[in-house]
C-alpha cells in the first residue's frame, strides 16, 4: 500500500533538547529487550576477546613452544587442548564481530521502523507534538552513536587480540584472511550503520516488521558482497615479476595473475613452472619471459579498509536521505 500517512497538528511542540529527552527516553522503554541483549552479546563477545588475546594466546603459545621442542618425537607430549581452544574462541568471536551488522539491520529492519510503523506507534508519536522528521531522526541518531560504539570497542578488541599473538602461534592466520581482515579494521563499523540505515528504510517501504527484517539483512548482505568484489581494485596493486623457473610469487590479496610476453602483453598463464617440460614449451609458445602477480601487501591493509568504508558510508547516507525524503512524501 502506498496510501499517504496524515498527522494530526499538535497544539504544542517540544522545544529541541527537551524533545531530545522525551525521545531517547521513549525509544530506551520501547526497545528495552533488544538494548539488554545487544549489550550482553557485546560484554560476552568482548570479554571473549580479552581471555582470547591473554590467557588464551599465552596457554596456546606455550603448547606450540612444546610442540616444536619435541621434534616430532611422538614420545614428546604437548598441550593440544589449549591449541584447539585458541582456535575455537577465535573463529567464534571472529564471527560474532561480522554478525553484529546484520544483527542491527534486522533490528532496524523488524523493530526500530517496521513495528512501529506496523503497529502505528509511529503515527500515534506524530499526533502528540513529534514531528515524522524528529521522530526519524531520533530513530537513527541515538542508535547510530550506541552501534558505532559497540561495534568501534569490537572490532578493536579482536584487533588487539590478533596482534597478541605475534608470531608466537604457527596456526595464527595471516592479515589477508578475508575474516580476519574484516574483523580487525573499519569495515564491520561501517557496515552496523549501514545496516541501521538500511533497516530503518526497509521498515519505513514495507511498514511489516517481519518482510523489513528479511530484506534489511538481504540487502546488508548484497552490499556486503559487492564490496568484498570490488575489494582488490579499490587500491593499486603492486607488480610481482618473477622468472620462468620460479613461477608467480607474492603474498598478500591476490588481483591477477599471468605471463608476461616479449611485447610486454599479459596473458593468462597455462601452467606454474617452467621446470615441468610440458609447461616450458607451452610458455615458449605463448613467447612468455616471466611471471607476474598482482597482489595488495600488507601496507595496503588500511588504505582498503578506509575506501571500502568510506564507499560503505556513502551508501548509508544515501539510504538516510532516502528514508527522509520518503517519510517527507508520505506525511504531508
Amino acid at each position: 500500500m502506498n496510501a499517504t500517512l496524515t498527522t494530526v497538528p499538535a497544539t504544542t511542540t517540544p522545544a529541541g533538547p527537551a524533545h531530545a529527552a522525551r525521545q531517547t527516553r521513549w525509544l530506551l522503554r520501547l526497545h528495552r529487550p533488544a538494548l539488554l541483549a545487544g549489550a550482553a552479546l557485546v560484554l560476552l563477545t568482548g570479554a571473549g576477546l580479552l581471555w582470547l588475546g591473554g590467557p588464551l594466546a599465552d596457554a596456546s603459545a606455550a603448547a606450540w613452544k612444546q610442540y616444536n621442542a619435541c621434534a616430532f618425537d611422538e614420545r614428546c607430549s604437548y598441550d593440544q587442548d589449549a591449541v584447539i581452544l585458541f582456535k575455537d574462541v577465535y573463529n567464534y568471536t571472529t564471527y560474532a564481530v561480522l554478525a553484529v551488522p546484520f544483527l542491527v539491520a534486522a533490528w532496524a529492519g523488524g523493530s526500530l521502523t517496521g513495528r512501529e510503523t506496523e503497529s502505528g506507534t509511529a503515527r500515534l508519536a506524530w499526533t502528540q507534538g513529534v514531528s515524522p522528521t524528529r521522530w526519524l531522526a531520533s530513530r537513527l541518531a541515538f542508535p547510530a552513536v550506541l552501534v558505532l560504539a559497540a561495534t568501534g570497542l569490537l572490532t578493536l578488541l579482536h584487533r588487539l587480540a590478533w596482534t597478541g599473538t605475534g608470531d608466537r602461534i604457527d596456526t595464527a592466520l595471516v592479515w589477508d584472511h578475508y575474516p580476519t581482515f574484516y574483523a580487525n579494521g573499519t569495515v564491520p563499523v561501517a557496515l552496523a550503520l549501514a545496516g541501521l540505515a538500511v533497516g530503518v528504510l526497509a521498515g519505513l517501504v514495507l511498514r511489516r516488521a517481519v518482510a523489513a527484517l528479511a530484506v534489511a539483512t538481504a540487502a546488508l548482505g548484497a552490499l556486503w558482497a559487492a564490496v568484498h568484489s570490488a575489494l582488490p581494485h579499490l587500491w593499486p596493486a603492486v607488480t610481482r615479476v618473477t622468472g620462468l623457473r620460479e613461477g608467480p610469487r607474492g603474498e598478500g590479496i591476490w588481483v591477477g595473475q599471468g605471463v608476461l610476453t616479449t611485447d610486454g602483453d599479459r596473458l593468462d598463464a597455462p601452467c606454474l613452472t617452467g621446470m615441468l617440460p610440458g609447461c616450458e614449451t607451452s610458455l615458449s609458445d605463448l613467447g612468455a619471459v616471466s611471471f607476474y602477480r598482482d597482489i595488495h601487501p600488507a601496507a595496503h591493509y588500511w588504505p582498503l579498509q578506509l575506501v571500502a568504508s568510506g564507499i560503505i558510508l556513502a551508501v548509508a547516507a544515501l539510504l538516510v536521505l532516502a528514508a527522509f525524503r520518503l517519510l517527507r512524501h508520505r506525511t504531508p
